[in-house]
């Protein structure tokens, strides 16, 4: 069966569907049609359902356990209740092929982000990485930074070659903006919206040590007797070579640290206390202290692959995401405490498609104008 639930939806609209994949769209339409409900009530009282019959064809495993294995499926899952919502827009016979715009003219619609980022040299000249030709784009000394064709920026260290510690560059994304680098010592950094990553032009001593704003992923390059350091706001990440992710931002009122694979050491700047996470943990830091669980890597790691993934999130949450990848302001009018939503879809998308969905539930509006996005709560 077709992993995608979008894919499915196009393919029982072309006819090309097995009787298997065909019978479980026709049954989310039966099921709209006979409770006569809105669409949010529907998916709230059948995603179980989906989620079982798509698990059947789509789970792999993630890890063993005692009592087995550990399947993950919740991206596919969500997907299903989210296209579910799609689906209603071509089932119950509306022409349109996407998913209704949120209220404004077609001129106000927000295209995504995309690879867009500023290179600070220690000299202080400042570097468009937006803007700048691929190839050599500058050079430090004993080291050049290229800038490759599919946009990362990788540095070549000369090798037995004098560098101050002291030489500070920085990379920073703007709000709309992403970018991938690569580090002296060979450690990949994927940057999110809004954030931005200090580093030295090389890594000499006895630590790699690097600060971050905002967010980040780091797969880092193993060197045991040299341990990378990421130091953020109130805490510092200790690890020899592992993969994990850091979110710093300063409107989210804690840290962040998820842990996809190795081990790490987090260390709270105003704690003695130091946690190391196991794969598939997460700590989270806020001025109550620090607690770990486990943790949504799909969730938490989806701005990596380029997709929106809700798994129960707030509203205001779910924005603030929205208005650093789309570089918008958003308004409130109402109280959203109460609101909630889960769902997928990918972050290419224009602003319009991502509010539609949630629109789409009877709960919310938004109203699109310029950069600005107006939200009213529709329950009350």
């Amino acid at each position: 069966m077709q992993k995608d639930p979008h894919k499915l939806l196009e393919k029982y609209k072309s006819g090309n569907c097995s009787e298997e994949e065909k019978a479980i769209v026709e049954s989310w339409y039966l099921e709209l049609e006979r409770q006569q409900a809105p669409a949010h009530e529907v998916i709230t009282k059948s995603k179980d359902q989906v989620w079982t019959s798509l698990a059947e064809k789509t789970t792999r495993p993630l890890e063993k356990t005692a009592s087995g294995k550990v399947y993950l499926f919740k991206a596919a899952a969500w997907a299903a209740v989210v296209f579910l919502v799609v689906s209603v827009v071509y089932l119950t016979g509306n022409r349109q092929k996407d998913v209704p715009m949120a209220n404004g003219s077609a001129k106000d619609d927000v295209v995504p982000g995309g690879d867009k980022a500023f290179l600070t040299l220690a000299n202080g000249r400042k570097i468009s990485l937006t803007d700048a030709a691929n190839g050599e784009i500058a050079k430090e000394a004993g080291l050049s930074i290229t800038k490759t064709a599919d946009g990362q920026l990788v540095y070549t260290v000369k090798e037995d070659t004098e560098t101050s510690t002291n030489l500070l560059n920085t990379i920073e994304t703007p709000k709309g903006g992403k970018y991938q680098i690569n580090l002296p010592d060979g450690t990949r950094v994927w940057l999110n919206a809004a954030s931005s990553l200090r580093y030295p032009a090389k890594f000499v001593g006895d630590k790699r040590m690097v600060t971050l704003t905002g967010e980040g992923y780091f797969e880092v390059a193993k060197n045991r007797e040299m341990p990378f350091i990421v130091k953020t706001a109130g805490q510092e990440v200790h690890v020899l070579g592992t993969h994990f992710n850091i979110n710093s931002y300063a409107d989210e009122g804690s840290v962040k640290t998820t842990l996809a694979e190795g081990s790490v050491r987090v260390i709270p700047a105003a704690e003695a206390e130091k946690i190391t996470l196991k794969p598939g943990e997460q700590s989270e830091l806020d001025n109550k202290g620090i607690k770990v669980k486990k943790a949504d890597l799909e969730a938490v790691l989806a701005w990596k692959q380029g997709d929106f993934i809700f798994d129960g999130e707030d509203l205001k949450s779910i924005m603030r995401k929205v208005a650093r990848w789309y570089d918008v302001e958003v308004i409130y009018k109402g109280v959203f405490d109460h609101l909630k939503f889960g769902g997928s879809i990918s972050r290419s998308k224009n602003i319009s498609s991502v509010l539609g969905i949630m629109e789409e539930t009877g709960s919310v509006h938004f109203h699109i104008e310029g950069k600005r996005i107006t939200v009213t709560d529709t329950t009350k």
